[in-house]
């Protein structure tokens, strides 16, 4: 079956589904409605069932490249498609969630045919942005991802929605630019737009003069800015986060959870992909830098979440504070801190995708998002106080959850890299139980005294079904996380290895816990000894 493109049969089926939606479905009825909704759904759904090909399929003691296609392009450029254990996880996570969000989206009565078209062209951008192996086709698709979602929330967004939409337009463009010069910069040096042929490329480290300033790391720390400009403002990261919470805010559900969980894993994954494997002296020269960015942005954004009255700003900024930690993971740059990072933002994608459609429950129901228009919901919702308290439960990083594996391991990571950093990470930890048990306790406890609230329906079946899987995946990944580890951690440990082993060529030594060392002289010492004496010999 892999003869058959499968990776371009994933990628680019949405992308047929929105043609056929655009193309062949015509008028506004309540007929013509449910059709698109029908179509979306199952385009979606089959989707998802021919990733499981590549989820079964997949080796995962091949830290290599797999289900690699290739072919001539445009202008001599290549069109190539693979994937490694660190981007199969986030197609799996897109193909997963997008029934989901086509579920979420069923109450749509605006537009419907040109709204799902969207979102099918947004899978099919956002899986392109993970299979590419080609830099110029991954750029295409990065870029590209933002017309639909601005679109989204430039239409069927909240009353700011015009404000909101250009803003996260226009940041994003920004930052990416920068990332089109690198690029270019990349081709002109290496000879190659090849994504596996830049990863053993080795670009210049050596320091350099520009306008009276020594560099150091050279080329790479220039490169290495350039990409970060694009993938800071993506993930987002403190202070290049505020479009973010906008966003959020004016998006419809369906747009908040797909932003959500898989637009901001695309900063990650860059970091991934890019920044730490092709630059790992910059990146190495820059991590107390991106440690700094990271501590505060899960201090001070939890910190602003305490202060939020509305229901999805709180979440949103939750959002940029578990990013904190994903890029805490990333360039703490060893075993546990990228696999925690990786699975970090996995979970997250569960874990704050049902979260917002918790937010759409509710917001469906009332039409307000103010947290004092609530209250007592227990009482009328029994079924939406426990999913939203397991959630919740899951977003704080309680043990048995998902969250909590990501954020364990990032912080395992960190620790080794920087204990400061591991000792401000910790505190956020304890800010983000501060910010969610206070929105938990005063939207769903107390008594049911707003009248407003007294005829509040409980969750639907079709609202049930939506959770049910994302409820599964959060529990199933917190009491058994070697599912998601064992898919990843051969292309993690080959990134990690590769970058000890161009940091050691260019004589840089990573930091080392002294108890770590301590530890291991100890237990060799010995063994040690013995060595010394055959060597003295």
């Amino acid at each position: 079956m892999e003869n058959l493109n499968i990776l371009s049969l994933i990628t680019f089926l949405p992308l047929v589904g929105a043609v056929v939606l655009a193309v062949a479905l015509r008028g506004e009825d309540a007929a013509a409605q449910l059709n698109a909704k029908i179509v979306a759904l199952l385009v979606t759904s089959a989707t998802f069932v021919l990733s499981l090909y590549i989820l079964f399929e997949f080796d995962t003691s091949n830290p290599g490249f797999q289900f690699v296609e290739e072919g001539e392009w445009i202008l001599g450029m290549s069109y190539k498609m693979g994937l490694d254990g660190i981007s199969m996880p986030f197609v799996m996570l897109t193909t997963f969630l997008m029934p989901i969000v086509i579920g979420a989206s069923w109450g749509v009565t605006a537009r419907v045919k040109e709204y799902m078209a969207l979102f099918l062209l947004l899978e099919t951008l956002m899986i392109g942005v993970f299979s590419a192996l080609d830099m110029v086709l991954f750029y295409l698709f990065f870029e590209a991802g933002l017309i639909p979602m601005f679109l989204i929330i430039g239409i069927w967004g909240g009353k700011d929605r015009i404000y909101a939409s250009f803003k996260f337009f226009l940041y994003t463009l920004l930052g990416s630019v920068l990332m089109l010069i690198a690029m270019i910069a990349m081709y002109w040096d290496a000879g190659t737009s090849d994504i596996t042929l830049l990863l053993q490329h080795n670009f210049d480290a050596g320091p350099i003069e520009l306008a009276g300033w020594q560099i150091m790391g050279g080329m790479q720390t220039l490169l290495w800015l350039a990409f970060f400009a694009s993938f800071a403002v993506k993930m987002p990261m403190w202070p290049v986060h505020t479009w973010l919470p906008d966003a959020h805010v004016q998006a419809p559900t369906a747009g908040s959870v797909v932003l959500a969980a898989v637009l901001l894993k695309m900063g990650g994954y860059g970091f991934l992909r890019f920044s730490l494997p092709m630059f790992p002296v910059a990146s190495h020269l820059m991590a107390d830098f991106v440690f700094a960015l990271s501590v505060i942005a899960i201090i001070y954004t939890s910190l602003v979440a305490l202060m939020q009255e509305d229901i999805k700003k709180l979440i949103a900024y939750s959002s940029v504070a578990h990013m904190g930690f994903v890029t805490m993971g990333i360039f703490a740059a060893n075993q546990q801190g990228v696999d925690g990072a990786v699975f970090q933002m996995l979970s997250h994608g569960f874990i704050s995708g049902a979260l917002f459609l918790c937010v759409g429950v509710v917001y469906d129901r009332m039409h307000t998002r103010d947290i004092d228009a609530y209250g007592g919901l227990v009482n009328r919702m029994p079924a939406y106080a426990v999913v939203f308290m397991l959630f919740t439960m899951g977003n704080v990083g309680l043990p048995g959850t998902s969250g909590f594996v990501g954020e364990f391991l990032t912080m395992m990571g960190a620790y080794q890299a920087n204990t400061w950093v591991a000792f401000g990470a910790a505190t956020g930890v304890i800010l983000s139980a501060g910010y969610a048990l206070w929105l938990y306790r005063r939207v769903v406890f107390g008594d049911l005294i707003k009248q407003s609230l007294s005829t509040i329906e409980d969750l639907t079946g079709r609202e049930k079904l939506l959770f049910a899987p994302l409820i599964v995946c959060t529990l199933l990944f917190g009491i058994y996380p070697s599912l998601a580890t064992d898919a990843f951690s051969g292309a993690t440990s080959q990134l990690v290895e590769s970058y000890d082993a161009a940091l050691a060529e260019a004589g840089f030594e990573k930091p080392v816990l002294v108890t770590e060392v301590a530890g291991a002289d100890a237990g060799a010492g010995g063994h040690d000894a013995g060595h010394g004496a055959a060597d003295a010999h």
